[in-house]
């Protein structure tokens, strides 16, 4: 499979053909399948069993063994694969309408927001609601957290009133001390390091709509970005050597969505980085994801965005309308992939 990631346009790129503006993921015909998901019409009825270790109860003073999602290589891929799993399992329970699964019943989560998201605070609370539990909104004037108290102080209070602790912040350092002393499991909604919700997100839309994860692992992945925008170096090594996918970096956006299965763009300048906005539409002329761009993608490339978007700057509103755009199912999926996500940690 491939994609191309344009930054802005990303692409994911499969032998039969495919994009994503910017990244790509590449189809291999030698894949063996080594840790397969269940095909289009079998996947509905999948079942797992928790095989997580306890994590600490909010009753409990003593700090026991706890899982934390703060990064997607601190787990394997056939874990990473069962939370995907279990995530169209439970999608597909509740858009049935069987409310009957409750499983965080009588379970509270602290969601902790350094900065504002729309998807981010009722995907969770929404995903958290529906299984049963109750969510507490804390925004950024609720704790300031490292100002008015320090972030390992906030870990220690909150983890004796919840169960679990969201946090969408800016520093990566703050999500990695949240869960340094926390006893309770940590999920990290966002900083400015990375993302690792939306990745599974994605990563679920990518499967529902190519039909299994072989679909697209290994995968071709192409990120088209202004020179002097290219992804950090030490990540993109590490994520060749995880050996799950060929990444290429290139600064030609027509070149990088060729052929790809999926056409995936995000905004030129990311919250806090707003005083840069007007010099990085500049900088990216020439990457917006248009109808042209997409058309060489070919008619059967899917467009996704993370959201918000601004239409008209790093993509156009015709791309976002139209048909192979799967921006909102993808939008959805953020509930579904976070409520796999906290049933793993919380041993489900």
């Amino acid at each position: 499979m491939a994609a191309a990631a344009i930054q802005s346009p990303c692409n994911l790129r499969s032998n039969s053909s495919t994009s994503f503006s910017g990244q790509i993921l590449r189809r291999s015909s030698t894949y063996s399948g080594a840790f397969p998901l269940p095909s289009a019409a079998s996947r509905r009825n999948i079942v797992m069993s928790a095989t997580s270790p306890a994590v600490s109860s909010v009753t409990a003073n003593v700090r026991r063994e706890k899982k934390d999602f703060l990064h997607l290589d601190d787990f394997d891929r056939a874990t990473i694969v069962k939370i995907l799993e279990r995530a169209i399992e439970v999608k597909t329970q509740l858009k049935s309408g069987d409310r009957t699964f409750l499983p965080f019943k009588g379970k509270t989560m602290a969601m902790i927001f350094a900065k504002p998201s729309m998807r981010t605070r009722v995907s969770f609370e929404t995903g958290f609601s529906l299984l049963g539990g109750h969510a507490i909104y804390l925004g950024p004037d609720d704790i300031q957290m490292g100002k008015r108290e320090e972030t390992r102080d906030v870990a220690r209070v909150l983890s004796r009133y919840n169960d679990i602790i969201m946090a969408r912040v800016f520093a990566h350092q703050d999500i990695l001390d949240l869960a340094k002393y926390s006893s309770v499991p940590v999920v990290n909604g966002l900083t400015d390091y990375n993302h690792p919700c939306q990745i599974m997100a994605d990563a679920l839309t990518i499967i529902e709509y190519l039909g299994r994860l072989e679909a697209i692992i290994p995968f071709h992945f192409v990120c088209a970005c202004p020179k002097g925008f290219e992804p950090d170096q030490k990540t993109v090594e590490k994520a060749r050597l995880a050996g799950v996918s060929k990444i290429e970096i290139t600064n030609d956006p027509k070149d990088t969505v060729r052929g790809a299965d999926v056409v995936y763009s995000d905004v030129w300048a990311s919250m806090g980085q707003k005083e840069e906005a007007e010099y990085r539409k500049k900088v990216f002329q020439g990457f917006q994801v248009d109808e042209e761009l997409m058309a060489l993608a070919g008619s059967k490339a899917y467009f996704m965005h993370c959201l918000p978007a601004e239409r008209g700057v790093e993509v156009t509103d015709g791309v976002i309308e139209a048909p192979n755009s799967v921006v909102f199912p993808q939008a959805e999926n953020r509930m579904h992939a976070q409520n796999a996500i906290m049933l793993h940690l919380l041993g489900f």
